[in-house]
């Protein structure tokens, strides 16, 4: 099974055939032989518990969401589901006025689990149970008889809480859970109901069917609460750049010229921001894209901004110019740049605007990660790309050296600086 996978739900419930309405079938991929079907008639829908080798414990617990029908009587509530973000949040079952939130079965399966994965103790995450995310979905105007598999991971938060029935006008408490989805990354984003059915095997302890187990599963086990962080799906993970991939390798000419580079700014790092206006205008232009070169913010009233420039798409009346906001650092190369210097750029931005961070460093995955999961509208450009650029340019407009070419471009530095408001370069 695989996330975002969509199967085919419906009666007769039976196994075959492996195909339905061009769907797979959801109890061709569930079943196992001598094992009740495991339905999703729920919401919540916990697996019958077993009385294995090692004691009493419940296989799974299988979540159902049906988006179409929030705010109905059936589903007063809405949930929320971003498996690519590892994170879910849900409703529990109960919506009955006076009734304890307590009393559906579903919202104590999951108060129980809730307990045993939040534990500090191995053996009681030992006995938990994978919690499986299932959402119903429409397929060609069909809106019954579809789910999507949305992931598995544990329960990290219940809170209780009062939700208003709008059908009713009637209040009633309820818990929602927060769950973590766990990552697949090591199984190839595939999800082996094997490890289900073997903790549905009595004859099994639990221990038996950790080797069935996602890894990331395996290692919570071992780890608890401190390794979710690193566990959790993450889809932003599959574009992001490991450090070695930013930075040149040792004795390269990239390397040779990041280093001459950070040494010829080294004592005077502010006036970096001219050779970082030059590479960014060129990476923008390198696309056909028509880059104007602005000017430089004085350091003492650049707030946030090192360098302004604009971006101009479309032409005559079909044009729109955007406002590209510029922060340059020239850091320690082996050091990464900072969230917060990421964080402050992107405080700056306004709507249509456009960021550009140049650093002789590198982005950590977190940051990468932050900009691609937030969608900030930002161009990274690390060190690797600066020094690939700068050679570039060396090369094409025949300079004596990198140094030759860093010297001229700091004659233009004080050409370049300039007080002005944003904005104005609209206007030029």
């Amino acid at each position: 099974m695989r996330i975002g996978q969509i199967f085919r739900y419906g009666r007769p419930y039976n196994p075959k055939p492996e195909i339905i309405d061009g769907l797979p079938n959801y109890f061709c991929q569930t079943f196992t032989e001598g094992q009740k079907l495991p339905l999703l008639e729920s919401g919540i829908n916990a697996v019958q518990k077993i009385k294995a080798v090692d004691g009493l414990r419940c296989p799974a617990v299988l979540i159902s969401s049906s988006p179409h029908k929030i705010g109905s009587i059936e589903t007063p509530w809405q949930d929320f589901f971003d498996p690519d973000g590892g994170h879910i949040h849900y409703c529990g079952d109960n919506k009955e006025p006076g009734l304890s939130p307590t009393s559906p079965d579903g919202n104590r399966a999951l108060l129980e689990q809730f307990e045993l994965h939040t534990s500090p103790e191995h053996k009681k995450r030992l006995l938990a149970c994978p919690i499986l995310y299932f959402k119903r979905v429409a397929v060609e105007g069909r809106t019954k008889g579809n789910v999507q598999f949305q992931g598995f991971g544990i329960v990290s938060r219940a809170e209780r809480i009062t939700q208003f029935n709008r059908k009713n006008q009637k209040p009633f408490t309820n818990y929602v859970f927060d769950f973590v989805v766990l990552s697949l990354t090591e199984e190839n984003e595939e999800f082996d109901w094997k490890w289900i059915s073997a903790r549905r095997n009595a004859t099994l302890s639990v221990e038996a069917t950790l080797r069935f187990a996602p890894m990331s599963w395996q290692l919570w086990v071992k780890e608890g609460s401190k390794s979710v962080e690193k566990l959790r799906r993450r889809v932003a993970k599959l574009l992001t750049y490991t450090t070695s991939e930013q930075r040149p390798k040792d004795g390269s000419s990239e390397a040779n010229a990041l280093e001459e580079i950070y040494a010829f700014y080294s004592r005077r790092k502010s006036r970096f921001e001219a050779l970082a206006t030059v590479v960014a205008g060129r990476i923008i232009r390198a696309d056909g894209h028509a880059y104007h070169i602005g000017w430089i913010t004085p350091a003492s009233s650049d707030g946030g901004a090192d360098f302004i420039g604009r971006l101009d798409i479309g032409s005559d009346l079909a044009r729109t110019k955007l406002i590209v906001l510029g922060q340059a650092k020239c850091e320690k190369l082996t050091s990464p740049t900072g969230g917060n210097h990421i964080a402050r750029t992107v405080a700056r931005l306004k709507r249509g605007w456009i960021g550009v961070y140049v650093t002789t460093s590198h982005f950590s995955e977190s940051v990468q990660r932050e900009v691609l999961e937030d969608k900030y509208p930002i161009i990274l450009i690390n060190g690797l790309r600066l020094a690939k650029e700068v050679l570039a340019i060396v090369h094409e407009q025949g300079f004596g050296g990198i140094k030759t070419f860093l010297e001229e471009v700091d004659r233009n530095y004080d050409n370049l600086l300039k007080e002005r408001d944003p904005e104005e370069i609209l206007y030029e």
